[in-house]
């Protein structure tokens, strides 16, 4: 099965027996708190509010809330907030994280602590998923947040975290679109090296349950027709269920291309730790923060 729409996403989360618990560091976020308000209500996931609990029940107030109906726990500084968060999880009172009014470092540095026995040891990646009006299905694009030049082995890790999230969501055997500019491998350009070096891993073993396919330039991998132009044979093209990107700017600006002038809408978790994180930018809309926690409760 593979989503086509962010709504059945959506109606699938409400569907599950068990609604999640989310901690959410920083609380004191007027968009975060609308997305928040807005889940909780049909009952989509169940919130624990960290941060200044004045500061956190001034905002609910404004979105016309009563603060008694929320659990809080005060905590006076942001790195206070990423410890309580992951405290939560630890102890067993929290299945996911969203990151409200602080910095990342601050939620993932307690994340990744030995100690605390949430990291896998991959490399962590933000797996975005995407609604684009051309494509029958949602797209995964990764990584367009976190890790700036993706050595290979990066790239492996980061493979290995969606495929495990898409097999999650109902997609069995993924089909993975390695972009570049070109199709062809060229020693000068690294990351159609690397696509034929994930390739032979896909085949050997090292990263299972999917099929991965490249280099191959975004146009191709999008448009069935323009690949039958250029003769490039690969069934997937136009319906591939995700895309690995060379770097962070060219993921962060293919996204944001489109989703501004494309019409596309977007969904985003942090993956790679035994939990995921919903780490929206500062300027992704409200309705992107609550499909966000709609994906993260479904994957956790």
């Amino acid at each position: 099965m593979a989503y086509s729409k962010f709504s059945e996403l959506v109606e699938k989360c409400k569907q599950k027996p068990h609604t999640k618990t989310v901690a959410v560091a920083g609380a004191a976020d007027e968009h975060v708190l609308e997305a928040i308000v807005e889940a909780e209500k049909i009952d989509l996931v169940r919130p624990i509010l960290i941060g200044n609990t004045g500061e956190v029940e001034n905002v609910l107030r404004k979105l016309g809330e009563d603060p008694a109906d929320y659990r809080m726990i005060h905590a006076e500084t942001a790195a206070d907030c990423g410890i309580e968060a992951v405290e939560l999880i630890k102890n067993g009172e929290a299945e996911f994280i969203m990151k409200g009014m602080l910095d990342t470092k601050d939620v993932l540095k307690p994340l990744v602590k030995k100690e605390n026995g949430l990291h896998t040891g991959r490399a962590m990646c933000v797996f975005a998923y995407t609604e684009v009006p051309q494509m029958k299905r949602l797209l995964a694009v990764s990584d367009g947040g976190m890790i700036p030049y993706p050595t290979l082995e990066q790239k492996k890790d980061i493979v290995l975290n969606c495929v495990d999230v898409l097999h999650k969501l109902g997609v069995e055997n993924p089909s993975v679109a390695v972009l570049a500019a070109v199709e062809k491998v060229n020693p000068k350009m690294v990351e159609t090296v690397d696509a034929a070096a994930l390739i032979e891993m896909n085949r050997n073993g090292e990263i299972p349950g999917c099929e991965i396919v490249g280099p191959v330039s975004f146009d191709i991998a999008m448009s069935k027709e323009i690949a039958k132009t250029k003769k490039y044979d690969c069934p997937y093209c136009g319906d591939f269920d995700m895309f690995l990107v060379p770097t962070i700017a060219a993921g962060n600006l293919m996204h944001k291309a489109m989703v501004l002038c494309g019409g596309s809408k977007m969904a985003g978790v942090v993956v790679g730790a035994k939990v995921p994180v919903v780490l929206t930018s500062r300027g992704a809309s409200t309705e992107e923060k609550f499909v966000s926690l709609a994906l993260a409760s479904l994957i956790s």
